[in-house]
């Protein structure tokens, strides 16, 4: 369903070089204003809108063209941005605005934001007329609706035609309406209940629209051209800038999560590792936000809410206890809503670093020791490092120190569990491939004036030479990515798991008179040449994929910037796996086939497919619950299959499950060193591919 503020906006960035995390604060105004107004574009922002301009002819990564074919694609996506459900506009407002379809390059090249304002301001129009309607509907009673008739209403909108009369968008939105009230219906509230709710929903957004300001507009029409160049291109207005500096130092005290708003609500884009979102455990990638409550206090609907309004709830002082009422990723059905408490607390150093542990693997009659190191992010104590003290926190040091105490506890062979990591600093990447090399190249960068620098280990020293492996899945991104495909290169051990994020791009901050502009100057490559960008690092051994790559990766996003080689740097590969990967990815597939977690992981993950091709949702009560009631035996049925097989007692009803499910949570964010399921499956057949890996007898350095 579409919202008042649609546009996607990313809120925490994990970048190859720094660890961002970006949230907007929200100011309050004294007095909220009762209608809205036309905007105008300022003369700052005119300047602004060239001096954008001007950074992208000359400095962004692929140079492009500012002609009318960009300009196409600008209004293509100004118009997605704005109503990407196209649940607002008519077939006549597209039509009229058509007019500008060729215009947006030359009008700016001259500051000239005429055109995208009054795109904008119909818009406020139009949005204005749908939320007037729907309160009248709710003020006829959600007692009057019918729930008895048999109708459906379509969930993407996305590439359907736009609506041509006023009487098809009315009915459409009395579906939305009544698809709400049946979604708070099924999850247990009253009538009266729910037209409190859904008054108050829209009337929220009614204010939003009130206070919407002519920098609103303009950052949304500017990010609207930067992204068509690519995703990671964004310009910050002033208010946005401000918020993004003060959030560089990692101060700011939350939960610990990368948030957009996507259509009407707040998505979880991932979690900060080791964050406390990440250790309670319960929030996952994907999830949306529906409803927000301060420790015991009541609940505070914020679906349609602005994301700055959103995070200014979520956030508050160390300590304290924030509820979230949440849509667990890939639910079709809004009334499958689920409650979860997080502590708010900072993200400290020492959570992120580097950990082990031990593992033993049975190989015939013999056991064998595989050491796990996981690495949650690519992290280095700058700070302490600049102020000189010897003892500095950074991956590589503790990784180094990890290795050493794993040696003199004689194991066979490591993994590198990289799952969930998003990056971080470039340099620690670099001399972390160090660690398990002489010397050699590490990763190419190319820039925009075509200049390729290559990075590299100078030292040829070896922290570790024996097997190894490098688990990774598609959260792993950036430095991550850039640390496994130089180990995928040399032949230095296999890359396990699922194809990882794909953010091969290097972006830099520009300042500007009125605002900054972030944008795209360079391309990371792989020791062979291959880029990191949009493909990612395709696994050696493949791990079922729980997230689901059309929806999250860089490939998902609008306007990604392509695949493409370079030449390869000069290396020595270790060894060549290649002939031996076939029966490798055989002997894995038949394993992960006859264990019970893995069973269980591919079942859930079919289910979710079956259910993301459901094109429709019912607005009939009856059947939703039958719908609902079919959903949760099929997930008993997956869940008792993976129970018995373990020789586990059978639970009745999916509820039951599901309390289990959270008591096993508690547990493990209670005590860090217990280790999930599908975890420990995931290890065990890393360590027993490593095993599988060998041509001769293991190591044992």
């Amino acid at each position: 369903m579409s919202g008042l503020f649609s546009r996607k906006r990313l809120l925490a960035t994990v970048a190859a070089s720094s660890l961002v995390v970006f949230s907007a604060v929200f100011a309050k105004q004294a007095t909220a204003p009762t209608s809205y107004s036309d905007l105008a574009p300022s003369k700052v922002q005119a300047k602004a809108a060239r001096g954008v301009v001007e950074l992208l002819d000359d400095l962004h990564y692929e140079h492009r063209s500012i002609n009318p074919a960009l300009s196409s694609q600008v209004f293509d996506r100004y118009l997605k941005d704005l109503d990407s459900q196209r649940t607002y506009f008519l077939a006549s407002d597209v039509q009229g605005f058509e007019q500008h379809r060729k215009t947006f390059d030359s009008a700016l090249k001259k500051g000239d934001l005429k055109a995208a304002f009054q795109i904008y301001n119909r818009y406020q129009q139009r949005v204005a007329e749908r939320l007037t309607f729907v309160l009248g509907e709710i003020d006829k009673g959600v007692d009057k609706m019918d729930f008895s008739r048999d109708e459906s209403l379509e969930l993407d909108r996305e590439k359907s035609p736009w609506i041509s009369t006023r009487a098809e968008l009315d009915n459409l939105w009395r579906q939305r309406v009544k698809a709400a009230a049946l979604s708070l219906r099924l999850s247990g509230k009253s009538d009266a209940e729910i037209q409190k709710t859904l008054s108050k929903r829209y009337k929220s957004q009614l204010n939003n629209l009130y206070r919407t300001k002519s920098d609103d507009a303009f950052q949304v029409f500017m990010n609207s051209f930067t992204e068509s160049y690519d995703p990671h291109t964004e310009y910050f207005s002033p208010r946005t800038e401000e918020n993004f500096n003060i959030n560089m130092s990692l101060s700011l005290e939350g939960i610990g999560a990368v948030l957009q708003s996507e259509d009407e609500f707040t998505k979880v884009v991932r979690l900060v590792p080791a964050g406390p979102a990440d250790k309670a455990g319960q929030l996952k990638t994907g999830d949306r936000i529906v409803a927000v409550a301060q420790a015991d206090q009541e609940f505070v609907d914020v679906v349609g809410w602005r994301i700055d309004e959103v995070v200014d709830r979520i956030r508050g002082a160390k300590g304290t206890t924030v509820r979230l009422q949440i849509i667990p990723a890939g639910t079709v059905d809004e009334t499958q809503t689920k409650t979860i408490s997080i502590v708010r607390n900072t993200v400290k150093l020492e959570d992120q670093a580097a950990q082990k542990r031990i593992i033993t693997v049975k190989r015939g009659e013999e056991s064998l020791r595989i050491g796990v190191i996981k690495l949650p992010a690519f992290y280095a104590d700058f700070q302490a490092m600049q102020a000189g003290d010897p003892n500095y926190r950074s991956t590589t040091r503790d990784v180094k120190k990890l290795i050493t105490e794993l040696k003199a506890e004689k194991i066979n062979g490591l993994v590198l569990d990289l799952r969930n990591n998003g990056g971080g600093s470039l340099s620690e990447a670099n001399s972390l491939v160090g660690l398990f090399i002489g010397t050699g190249p590490t990763v190419q960068v190319k820039n925009a004036g075509n200049k390729i620098e290559v990075l590299g280990d100078p030292d040829p020293s070896v922290s570790y030479a024996g097997p190894m492996v490098v688990m990774v899945n598609r959260l792993s991104a950036s430095a991550a990515e850039i640390f496994a495909g130089a180990i995928q290169d040399y032949g230095r051990g296999l890359v396990i798991g699922s194809t990882t994020f794909g953010k091969g791009t290097v972006q830099s901050l520009r300042d500007l008179e009125y605002g900054q502009l972030k944008l795209t100057e360079a391309k990371f490559y792989r020791i062979s040449g291959a880029s990191t960008q949009d493909r990612g690092v395709a696994a050696d051994v493949n791990f079922p994929n729980i997230y689901d790559e059309t929806d999250i990766g860089e490939s998902a996003l609008p306007n990604a910037m392509p695949w493409d080689t370079i030449p390869s740097a000069r290396y020595f590969p270790y060894q060549d796996f290649s002939k031996r990967l076939p029966l490798l990815r055989k002997d894995s597939e038949a394993r992960q086939a006859s264990d019970p977690d893995f069973r269980y992981l591919n079942e859930t993950i079919a289910l979710a497919h079956e259910l993301k091709k459901q094109k429709t949702i019912s607005l009939n009560e009856a059947k939703r619950k039958q719908e609902k009631q079919d959903l949760d035996e099929k997930r008993l049925a997956i869940e008792n299959r993976r129970r018995a097989a373990k020789g586990q007692t059978l639970l009745k009803t999916w509820r039951e499950a599901e309390d289990k499910a959270d008591a096993e949570i508690d547990e493990a964010a209670a005590d860090p060193g217990k280790t999930k399921p599908e975890d420990e499956a995931f290890a065990m057949e890393a360590g027993r591919v490593l095993i599988d890996s060998l041509s001769q007898q293991i190591s044992k350095k």
